[in-house]
C-alpha cells in the first residue's frame, strides 16, 4: 500500500451540507493502554463506564478498528501522520539513550534534554496542521512522546496551538509528577520527585494501607488536565476547535482517587497487594485501583460532555473515543482477570506489545448530534491512519498525503470505501509483522531472527488466533506475503529496521 496524494472530495450531498453551517468542533479522546473490552459497551462486566457507554448509545460503535501500533509512540505518530508502520518515520518506542542517563528521573529533573522520545522531523504533515489551515484552533492535553523539549518535534511545532501535559512518556510513569509542560515550558507542581519503580520502604508491612502513603501526593495530573480542557473549550466556544485529549489513563502505575478505589474495594472485596514485582509503584489494592482509574476517567468524560452542553456547543461537536493499543501486562494490571481484550486473548504476548488482535484491536466510538445515528454499530475495518483523511474531509482540507481512507461515510451511514488490506510491522523485541485482508489475518513472529513463516487465521471463525491454517491455504499465504513486501519501505531510523 504505497502512500499516495489523495484529493478529498465532497461527492455526497450530505458531506457538502456539513460546510453550509459552522464547521464542527472535533474532540479526539485517546486512552492509554485501554483494552478492547474494558468498557461496558464493549462487554466489560467488572468496570463501570456509564458516560462512555452513553457516547455509544448516542453514536456509533466500531467493532473492527485498529491502532497504529501495539505501543505508545509509534501508534501516536501513525495517528497524527496518517502513515502506517510500513511507511512511518516513528515505528517503535525510542528513548534515544545515546543522549545520556535517560531513565534517571533525578537527572531528567535537572536536565530537560534527557526527557522525551525520538522527535518527528521538521516539516512532518500532521492532521492538526491541516486543521489549522482550515481555521481551527488546536490543542493537545495529555501525553505527547514524539519529541523531547526543544526538539523539532514538540507539540507546538507539530500543529498544536496549545499543549499541556507530559512531553515525555517516561515522565508519565507517575500521576504525581514534579512538573508538567505548558506549551514549551515546564510548570512545576506541588509534588516531590518520587522516581517510578520506587519500592516500599524497607520493613514496611505490605498489608498495611499506610505503607503506601508516599505514592499519593498533592496534585494528580489527570485533575489538572481536565481543568485545562474545560478552559480551552470555554475560551474557544465561538470558533471551530480541535481538542486532542491524550490522557495517560489507565497506563500503569496504579494511582487513582481514593473515592473510586473505595468503591471498587467494596465491590470486589479484599485482595492481595501488588508490591512492585513487575515494575512501577506498589499498590495495596491493584484490581480495585485499576478499575478506579477507568471509572474516574469515565467520570471526567461526563464532566466534559456537561461542559460542552453548558456552553451550547455539544450539538456541533464530533467526539471520537479510542485507545492507543491493547491492555497492559505489567505494573500490577491484571488484564486476564478483567478479560480486558475479550473476545481476544489479553495475556502477556497477546495484548500490548503484540500484533495479535488483543494488542491492536481497540474500541472506537464516535458521536455527533444530528449527524451520526445513535445506537448504531459498524463492522467497517479501519485503523489509525484513517483519522487524518477523515478529519481533513470534515474540515474541508483538499489535499491529504496518507495511507488512510476517510471513514466519514461510515459515520454518516453512507456507502463506505474499504481497504484492500491493513499492514503493521513492529521492530521491537524480536520483530513482528501482521496483515489483515478481509477475514484473513497473516502474522509473522521472530522476524529479526530470520523467521519468514506466516501464520494464517480466519478471524471470522477464530478471533483468538488459536488455529493456524496456513498449510490449508498456501495461495492466500503467498498473496499476503506479497502485500507485506509491497507495504514495507526501508525506515529512515536504523533502529527500526526489521
Amino acid at each position: 500500500m504505497q502512500a499516495k496524494l489523495k484529493t478529498v472530495t465532497m461527492g455526497l450531498a450530505a458531506f457538502g451540507a456539513l460546510h453550509a453551517q459552522q464547521k464542527p468542533n472535533i474532540i479526539y479522546i485517546l486512552a492509554d493502554d485501554l483494552g478492547y473490552a474494558e468498557l461496558g459497551c464493549y462487554g466489560q462486566q467488572k468496570i463501570e463506564t456509564p458516560n462512555i457507554d452513553r457516547l455509544a448509545e448516542n453514536g456509533i460503535r466500531f467493532t473492527q478498528h485498529y491502532s497504529g501500533s501495539p505501543v505508545s509512540a509509534p501508534s501516536r505518530a501513525i495517528l497524527l501522520t496518517g502513515k502506517h508502520s510500513g511507511h512511518a518515520y516513528i515505528r517503535g518506542n525510542d528513548e534515544m539513550p545515546e543522549r545520556g542517563d535517560v531513565w534517571n528521573h533525578t537527572a531528567m529533573l535537572a536536565d530537560s534534554t534527557l526527557e522525551g522520545q525520538r522527535p518527528l522531523p521538521a516539516g512532518t504533515v500532521t492532521f492538526p496542521k491541516l486543521l489549522q489551515q482550515a481555521g481551527y484552533t488546536t490543542a493537545m492535553v495529555g501525553k505527547w512522546g514524539l519529541g523531547y523539549p526543544g526538539s523539532e518535534g514538540t507539540p507546538n511545532k507539530m500543529g498544536f496551538d496549545f499543549f499541556y501535559g507530559y512531553n515525555c512518556q517516561r515522565q508519565a510513569h507517575t500521576y504525581y509528577p514534579p512538573f508538567l509542560y505548558r506549551n514549551e515550558n515546564r510548570e512545576y507542581l506541588q509534588n516531590k520527585l518520587l522516581p517510578p519503580h520506587t519500592p516500599l520502604d524497607k520493613g514496611a508491612d505490605p498489608m498495611q494501607l499506610s505503607s503506601y502513603d508516599k505514592y499519593t501526593q498533592q496534585q494528580y495530573s489527570p485533575d489538572l488536565m481536565l481543568t485545562e480542557i474545560k478552559s480551552f473549550v470555554t475560551e474557544n466556544k465561538n470558533n471551530p476547535f480541535l481538542l486532542m485529549w491524550t490522557t495517560p489513563v489507565p497506563h500503569v502505575p496504579l494511582q487513582a482517587p481514593q473515592k473510586w478505589i473505595d468503591y471498587y474495594l467494596k465491590k470486589f472485596g479484599d485482595e492481595k497487594p501488588y508490591i512492585g514485582e513487575s515494575g512501577y509503584f506498589p499498590t495495596r489494592y491493584p484490581r480495585a485501583t485499576y478499575a478506579a482509574m477507568i471509572s474516574y476517567f469515565d467520570e471526567q468524560i461526563g464532566e466534559l460532555i456537561a461542559e460542552l452542553k453548558r456552553q451550547g456547543i455539544y450539538d456541533n461537536t464530533l467526539i471520537i473515543f479510542t485507545s492507543d493499543n491493547g491492555p497492559s501486562f505489567n505494573g500490577g494490571a491484571d488484564s486476564p482477570w478483567f478479560d480486558s481484550a475479550h473476545p481476544f486473548k489479553s495475556e502477556r504476548g497477546w495484548g500490548k506489545t503484540s500484533l495479535r488482535e488483543g494488542g491492536i484491536r481497540v474500541p472506537m466510538i464516535a458521536t455527533w448530534q444530528g449527524k451520526i445515528k445513535g445506537g448504531t454499530t459498524t463492522n467497517h475495518i479501519s485503523a489509525f491512519w484513517d483519522v487524518m483523511p477523515t478529519l481533513a474531509e470534515i474540515a474541508g482540507v483538499k489535499h491529504v498525503d496518507s495511507d488512510g481512507i476517510s471513514f466519514l461515510p461510515a459515520l454518516l451511514d453512507k456507502k463506505q470505501k474499504k481497504h484492500a488490506y491493513l499492514y503493521w510491522e513492529f521492530p521491537e523485541i524480536e520483530g513482528v509483522k501482521a496483515i489483515r485482508m478481509g477475514k484473513w489475518k497473516g502474522y509473522i513472529g521472530d522476524y529479526k531472527k530470520g523467521n519468514r513463516t506466516m501464520e494464517l487465521y480466519d478471524l471470522s471463525k477464530d478471533p483468538r488466533e488459536q488455529n493456524n491454517i496456513a498449510e490449508k491455504h498456501p495461495r492466500m499465504v503467498r498473496k499476503l506475503h506479497k502485500k507485506m513486501n509491497e507495504a514495507h519501505t526501508k525506515p529512515v531510523i536504523e533502529k527500526f529496521e526489521m
